[in-house]
């Protein structure tokens, strides 16, 4: 290719793997359903969109060390502590048993359907095993099912991805072990490549450990370290031997998500940023590199492994996880209906083919393009569908309002139990240790974690939250994550009036997000409830009674409505006010 040629390339597969993003969030949709079909019409319509092309022999290692960055990012979600009861118990069966049962019904199902060998149809069965947040949580957000088949599949498809990248790695080098060295020697090389895996992902914890916690880095220069830590030790274990840095990522990911000493230093939403850029990248490259011509003589055969996936595998996985769960038959159905494929499985299958088919592995060429067909099949299937079998089987929760109440004061503890017993299931979350110590005696629902990842992206995803409250006495600090927050467009951020004007701008946030009017800052509630004023409900009027303050109204639909002048603060028949009455010798 001429210097022409790879600059107008470079400069589209970045263009495309934005603009599908763009168009993807506009129209709400995964945006694995835009990435692929615009990368596999600009492979085939351009000579210029191929990263093979332009890259060379480089496409494979980068493809590598971006799946690496991705699988890092998975593991980063896999604070394990997080994950309680009777959902922790089936999200384990699924991952666990999918790894086993769907790469034993893929592999046997692709091997005479595609005419693989028994290596390529193991290899296939296994990156066929991951689906992942990317894919799946764009989906639940359009369905809205019952929340906790929300937190099931979305823990599902983290834990999923990661746990399929690593059995892929592990399956790629056992085969290519054998191939290499005969099973006497496949099992030495195999557990070097563990070993390796491992040892990598011990000192990038430690680099991690000495650059964000010793050093205390900021966010900007903390999420480059984190950047160049994770592509360095997966290149160096790569060098050492071929897609060891995967296994050296994950285990990085998730040691980081895990010890306490990182909770204060990562700031996920940042990297984030980073790597949904590389996952449009990648999406875009690999999908401009399967052809026509590679996909013709696999079309039919892989929708009939599709067909076998979400008929047989996935059902009959969900069946047997849920035995002698406390889910209902709808929500078990639902889960049998909810497996779409997503960027690792795309990845590895462009990461593992090329090295299976060049040491001559039958049918590891058809690993790429059967893949992409899944994926596209798929993610199509389920996005078309999700909804209305959900709606069939009952399980799309109504349009409540789930709020998440920021502030561990007496007042919002109060307000917590009042919107609990008016139906809603609010969430509290506080920085301080006595506060949240408060919040767990008064027995309501606590967030874990950073504040930015459990109100925004994929923690706001997993526990369902639809609107944020900033409501602790910390005037710049509600006003600061107000701001932080209202990028997200999927959730209402409101906080409390100030009780001084702000410099700098700081007063500027999204329209109506301040809550109550100035006579009510967040120290004038903690005075009047110091001195005896009380948070309660009672069913809407026309008035209010003498010295009682309209806060908030639940409507007969369960949405949340701050009260207060304007439409929002009309109640509806059958709603239910939350009123601040007068303090103590004060009626």
């Amino acid at each position: 290719m001429t210097s022409q040629q790879i600059f107008i390339g470079a400069g589209l597969i970045v263009v495309l793997a934005v603009g599908g993003q763009v168009l993807a969030a506009r129209l709400r949709i995964p945006a694995i359903i835009v990435l692929l079909p615009l990368g596999f019409a600009a492979g085939a319509i351009t000579d210029d969109v191929h990263p093979d092309r332009i890259l060379g022999p480089a496409f494979a290692p980068l493809v590598s060390l971006a799946v690496a960055v991705i699988l890092y990012d998975a593991g980063l979600g896999l604070d394990l502590r997080h994950l309680r009861g009777d959902t922790r118990r089936v999200v384990n069966r699924l991952v666990w048993g999918g790894l086993v049962l769907t790469t034993v019904i893929a592999g046997v199902t692709a091997a005479p359907l595609l005419g693989l060998s028994a290596q390529a149809a193991a290899m296939l069965g296994v990156i066929l095993v991951v689906s992942g947040p990317t894919v799946v949580g764009p989906l639940l957000t359009f369905v809205r099912p019952e929340v906790r088949l929300q937190r099931i599949l979305l823990w599902e498809g983290s834990l999923i991805d990661a746990v399929g990248g690593i059995a892929g790695a592990l399956v790629f080098h056992a085969l290519l072990n054998d191939r290499r060295h005969g099973l006497g020697g496949g099992s030495g090389q195999f557990l070097a490549s563990i070993g390796i895996g491992l040892l990598g992902g011990a000192v990038g914890i430690a680099l991690l450990w000495w650059l964000l916690v010793r050093l205390r880095l900021g966010e900007i220069l903390g999420t480059t370290v984190q950047l160049a830590v994770v592509i360095g030790v997966a290149a160096g274990c790569d060098a050492i031997r071929d897609d060891t840095g995967l296994i050296a990522a994950i285990a990085t990911g998730v040691a980081v998500a895990t010890l306490p000493d990182f909770h204060f230093a990562i700031r996920r939403p940042f990297f984030e940023a980073l790597v949904s850029l590389v996952v449009g990248v990648l999406f875009i490259s690999i999908s401009a590199t399967v052809t026509w011509d590679s996909l013709r003589p696999v079309v039919l055969p892989a929708l009939g492994l599709v067909a076998v996936l979400v008929v047989v595998a996935r059902p009959l996985l969900a069946s047997l996880c849920t035995i002698g769960t406390e889910l209902s038959e709808g929500e078990r159905a639902f889960l049998g209906w909810m497996a779409p494929r997503g960027i690792v499985a795309a990845a590895t299958a462009a990461t593992f083919s090329a090295g299976l088919a060049s040491a001559g592995i039958g049918g590891a060429a058809k690993i790429l393009p059967a893949t992409f067909l899944v994926i596209v099949a798929t993610v199509t299937l389920y996005g078309f569908t999700a909804t209305p079998v959900a709606r069939l089987l009952g399980v799309v929760r109504p349009a409540r309002t789930r709020p998440l109440l920021v502030g561990g004061d007496p007042w919002v503890l109060e307000l917590g139990r009042l919107l609990r017993a008016a139906g809603l299931e609010a969430l509290l979350w506080a920085g301080r240790t006595t506060q949240r110590e408060r919040i767990a005696a008064a027995g309501l629902d606590l967030a874990e974690g950073d504040l930015l990842d459990c109100a925004s992206g994929e923690g706001a995803e997993t526990e369902s939250i639809t609107a944020v409250y900033l409501l602790t006495g910390d005037d710049e600090f509600n006003a600061l994550v107000a701001v932080l927050l209202a990028q997200d467009e999927d959730r209402e951020v409101y906080r409390l009036a100030p009780a001084e004007p702000m410099q700098h701008g700081a007063e500027a946030g999204p329209s109506g997000a301040v809550l109550f009017g100035a006579g009510l800052t967040g120290a004038d509630l903690a005075d009047r409830f110091a001195h005896g004023a009380r948070l309660t409900t009672r069913p809407a009027t026309t008035g209010l009674p003498p010295g009682h303050d309209l806060l908030f109204t639940v409507a007969p639909d369960g949405r949340l409505l701050p009260g207060g002048p304007g439409p929002a603060g009309k109640p509806g028949t059958a709603a239910v006010q939350i009123l601040l009455g007068p303090a103590a010798g004060h009626r």
